[in-house]
Parts: structure tokens; C-alpha cells; sequence
């Protein structure tokens, strides 16, 4: 596969950061405080799932990827109650 543009990889590395939040946010109660259980945990899940995914890419150069691995290792460790 060939690298990504660097317009791509500011695309993906914003999508990222919108899946960061949205996994800080439901870990802290700030978003779907109102939805199901497993609705939180599927959220989690797949963004967790999007980030693994998005990090494993060999051509992200200088990016920083420790807010991504802090993100994974909280929605890992994720149990919604």
C-alpha cells in the first residue's frame, strides 16, 4: 500500500483524536451517561478497535502516539457499569 497524502494523514490523525475524545468522555461519564451499558461498551470497544488500527499504520512519520496508547490502554481497561 502506498503512504498516505499528507492531507490524508491529517484526516486520520483528526479522526484519531475524535476517537480519543470520545473514549475519555465516556470513561468519565460525560458522554452517553444515558444510553445502556453495552452501548457504552460497544462505543469504547469500536473506537478502541479504530485506534489500534489507525496507530498500526508504518507511515504516521512524527506524529505523537502516546495520547492514542493512553486512549487504548483506558478503553482496554474499560468496563461500563
Amino acid at each position: 500500500m502506498a503512504d498516505r497524502t499528507t492531507e490524508e494523514l491529517a484526516q486520520d490523525y483528526t479522526a484519531m483524536g475524535h476517537s480519543i475524545d470520545l473514549i475519555t468522555a465516556v470513561i468519565a461519564g460525560n458522554s452517553m451517561a444515558d444510553e445502556a451499558k453495552e452501548e457504552r461498551q460497544d462505543c469504547v470497544d469500536r473506537n478502541v478497535a479504530h485506534l489500534e488500527l489507525m496507530k498500526a499504520k508504518s507511515d504516521w512519520g512524527s506524529e505523537s502516539m502516546t495520547a492514542t496508547t493512553n486512549a487504548i490502554n483506558a478503553g482496554k481497561g474499560y468496563t461500563a457499569s
